[in-house]
């Protein structure tokens, strides 16, 4: 028996997660399209998800990608299969709609290692500096940035800014590391870092890479440097799958979430693709737990009772839209 709507959404602010029963029996697959269409809502999906959610996605992609969909949705509803910071930018970029995620405790490591508190505090210190901000940050970091940039514009978005501004880089230390490199800009750094991407073992790839001689080596800039130094290729998680689309290469050890083996392998049905090894010798890959968090059931169920729901003020929507809107307008 379903529980009525309005103790549904009590339970699920109380709570913040869903711990409803699934009828036995169910069609999910089948379920979830039937609600996605009589409820005229569309799935954005990351390529970090579980194989059996990228499948049903209307939009799959990387975090570029889905905010620049997101801010094109017709439909009366987003289901955001991915983490809260995403789901909170597609309120953001289109706040008319309705935004719903499958867990709210999808939270992101990144995105935690900067309080907003902690960061108005550290950029008070540098006046007139831009604050740049990966969109790997909650909204209300957002509200506090020049600009937002994701991994796939993030050098456009520093060369954009006059050479001779301060910039402020946050949250994510190896992603400003990796863009002083590529830019030549002397950026101020937050302290912040993607436990998924530090996961990974300078020594054992180096090993694996040895054991496979003619494998390409490819990484996020979100891993640390003494890793990036050794990749072949570093790029975005549709530059990564760009890459292994164009090069002649037949084996590729893959260093970011595990999740986006699965669409290289779609891609690529003919190459080999080896996740990188990480410091845990017990683990074959680096996965997001958060991201994990979704699945087939809890996707169902915020679709039915169309809960948890992302909501943000007003007055935060207008601050945090501002730096995202510049980032989009750059392409």
């Amino acid at each position: 028996m379903k529980l009525p709507s309005n103790e549904v959404k009590k339970m699920l602010n109380q709570r913040g997660f869903l711990d409803l029963e699934v009828p036995k029996g169910i069609d999910l697959i089948g379920e979830i399209k039937r609600l996605k269409r009589e409820k005229k809502a569309v799935l954005l999906a990351h390529y970090y998800q579980d194989a059996e959610i990228q499948e049903l996605a209307d939009y799959l992609g990387d975090s570029l990608y889905l905010a620049q969909a997101a801010e094109k949705v017709e439909a009366d509803m987003i289901v955001f299969a991915g983490v809260h910071f995403m789901a909170e930018t597609a309120k953001i970029i289109n706040p008319t709609k309705k935004v719903i995620l499958p867990d709210l405790n999808a939270g992101c490591s990144l995105a935690d290692s900067c309080p907003p508190e902690e960061f108005k505090k550290f950029i008070d210190q540098y006046p007139g500096a831009h604050v740049v901000t990966y969109i790997n940050c909650s909204a209300e970091v957002k509200a506090l940035s020049t600009i937002v940039c994701t991994s796939s514009n993030a050098v456009r978005v520093i060369d954009s800014i006059p050479e001779e501004d301060t910039i402020i880089f946050a949250p994510d230390k190896n992603l400003g590391r990796y863009l002083i490199k590529e830019t030549g800009r002397d950026m101020i750094l937050w302290d912040g870092s993607c436990i998924v991407h530090e996961a990974f073992s300078f020594e054992r790839i180096v090993a694996l890479a040895k054991e496979h001689p003619k494998a390409k080596f490819i990484a996020h800039p979100e891993s640390e440097s003494q890793v990036l130094e050794i990749a072949d290729y570093i790029g975005s998680t549709s530059g990564l799958l760009n890459y292994v689309q164009k090069n002649t290469a037949e084996t590729f050890i893959v260093a970011t979430e595990a999740g986006i083996l699965h669409e290289m392998k779609k891609r690529c049905p003919e190459k080999i693709f080896i996740p990188a090894p990480v410091e845990d010798e017990t683990c074959a890959c680096s996965e997001c737990a958060f991201m994990k968090l979704n699945t087939l059931e809890k996707l169902y169920l915020c679709l039915e009772y169309e809960n948890p729901e992302v909501v943000l003020s007003d007055s935060l929507i207008e601050k945090a839209k501002k730096p995202i809107t510049r980032m989009l307008k750059l392409g």
